[in-house]
């Protein structure tokens, strides 16, 4: 069993990013599963909601944000299909990744693909895992149909493009500027379209789209029901706008129309293979080439909470990392 403490940013209060601060926690005890020196945290809108008490889920101060990490496996449990030395992913489900060692579950550990090194490879846990589960398992996407992505030039939104890219979509992408454009079109966009008039963009070039998948909330959605064809699913990931939507169910009835959940972390825990089913077929799509994090901005472990402030504002494009 491991003693003493690791090096940790730490959240005393939870009042938003700027309350980080470098310290210790207790090491991972010995009723983890598998032990994860990290190498690389994944940056998350969810590990932002943790920094201000926001998340579904909301550890006692203080404590660690970071719910994806990838690293090296310090040691394991018997039957756990894990070894010491072993290159993973991993999702901790209740924060704790910005840390030097963390303990985690097994079927929340998935192998590191060979191709892919830690920093690259962390963000197939929280954001193509929520791509994929979204876009195959909740959406239902159909080889040949279009998705609308909104948020395209960030972590959720490049694994979307990239994954229903390789479901065999049609993938238009929704940005609000040109350089946020760029990155849309580096993860593979069919299409890119400014914020600004993007409805009206999508009704001159398609008339409307199978499946939308929004990250956004807000405005968006509101005018992203109107723009689903007969059949569609509108894909709920989260509510960055701020505002979150209310349906009109007589819209839902009178067009044939869904609007889909898609809470892939909460899921997980009704679902114990959920993680490794997803992460089996990612491995097969990053084994191809039709998948590759976007990587954006890497920051060290110490600028945790610039990373998250910089999530804030909207100044990320692609995935940012914390290394270690």
């Amino acid at each position: 069993m491991e003693t003493g403490e690791v090096r940790a940013l730490v959240v005393t209060e939870p009042t938003g990013p700027s309350a980080l601060r470098l310290g210790t926690l207790p090491a991972p005890g010995a009723h983890a599963e598998v032990v994860v020196d990290v190498r690389a945290a994944g940056v998350t809108f969810p590990d932002l909601l943790l920094t201000h008490g926001r998340y579904q889920v909301r550890p006692d101060p203080p404590f660690a944000p970071g719910l994806e990490v990838a690293g090296t496996v310090r040691r394991a449990a018997a039957g756990s299909g894990f070894a010491p030395g072993d290159r993973v992913v991993a999702f901790t489900g209740h924060g704790g990744g910005y840390a030097e060692a963390v303990g985690v579950p097994a079927a929340n550990v998935v192998p590191l693909p060979g191709n892919l090194d830690f920093t690259d490879g962390v963000g197939l846990m929280v954001n193509y895992q929520t791509a994929y589960f979204g876009l195959a398992e909740r959406g239902r996407l159909e080889p040949g149909e279009t998705v609308l992505v909104h948020g395209a030039a960030g972590g959720v939104g490049t694994a979307a493009v990239q994954v229903a890219l390789a479901l065999g979509a049609r993938v238009l992408a929704v940005v609000s500027d040109d350089a946020k454009a760029e990155v849309a079109r580096r993860a593979g966009a069919t299409e890119v379209l400014r914020a600004d008039g993007w409805a009206e963009q999508v009704r001159e070039r398609t008339g409307g789209v199978d499946v939308v998948l929004d990250p956004v909330g807000g405005d968006r959605f509101d005018e992203s029901l109107r723009l689903l064809r007969p059949g569609g699913r509108l894909l709920v990931v989260g509510f960055t706008e701020g505002r979150i939507p209310q349906v009109a169910v007589n819209r839902l009835l009178l067009r044939n129309i869904s609007a889909v959940g898609v809470a892939w972390g909460h899921y997980a825990a009704h679902d114990p293979g959920l993680i490794h089913r997803v992460g089996a077929a990612l491995a097969v799509l990053t084994s191809t080439g039709r998948v590759r994090p976007v990587l954006g901005r890497t920051y060290p472990f110490a600028d945790g909470a610039q990373a998250l402030l910089d999530l804030e504002s909207r100044r990320t494009k692609g995935k940012s990392v914390l290394t270690f």
